[in-house]
């Protein structure tokens, strides 16, 4: 097992990594939209909050040593299932025509009043 970091995405806030390497997987923790160099969250739409949990977990993807068209499973949690098609539509632009095994939840809350929170686990 080998943990992965990158300053290029928001450092854990808890006692977890931003992803791990075990095997020929890589599994990555949950992005929510706080911005890497500040550690402030996205404020605004569900569309800038989306995109920038897809841009933390595209740099911790590429810490890792690969990338979203290696992606084989994500998770979306959503705190309005209302934001689901906005966040459908931001998702689905940072991959290509190979797309990932998925599920969507609906939760109570996320840390820090994220609204948007997403997982992956990629092939190496």
């Amino acid at each position: 097992m080998e943990i992965v970091a990158t300053d290029k995405a928001p450092a854990a806030i808890g006692p977890y990594s931003q992803a791990v390497k075990s095997g020929s997987l890589l599994f990555c923790s949950g992005q929510i939209p706080l911005v890497p160099e500040t550690g402030e969250m996205v404020t605004g739409d569900i569309r800038q909050e989306t995109e920038q949990v897809m841009n933390n977990l595209s740099a911790v993807l590429a810490a890792g040593g690969t990338g979203f068209d290696r992606v084989v499973r994500t998770t979306i949690y959503l705190v309005d299932m209302a934001d689901f098609p906005v966040v459908n539509e931001v998702y689905g632009s940072f991959f290509s025509a190979a797309k990932p095994a998925r599920a969507t939840v609906a939760v109570a809350a996320l840390p820090r009043g994220a609204r948007v929170e997403i997982d992956a686990v990629a092939e190496l």
